[in-house]
């Protein structure tokens, strides 16, 4: 499963990072920066958490 997060929609509100510590991992300015990478392996759940705690739902899981 991979992780497309619209940069252009995230706001930064770090809700994903809250809900999933373990699966994403935000920039500098705290903005998502896992675009492209892979969920790991067990964290799919968690991954789906936080993908739809997202204010702007800038975070799409895919199926590899």
């Amino acid at each position: 499963m991979k992780m497309i997060v619209r940069k252009d929609l995230c706001c930064g509100a770090a809700l994903c990072a809250q809900m999933a510590p373990d699966v994403y991992r935000l920039d500098e300015l705290g903005y998502n920066d896992m675009d492209g990478q892979t969920v790991p392996a067990g964290k799919e759940a968690e991954a789906d958490t936080g993908a739809r705690a997202c204010p702007e739902s800038a975070i799409k899981l895919v199926a590899d």
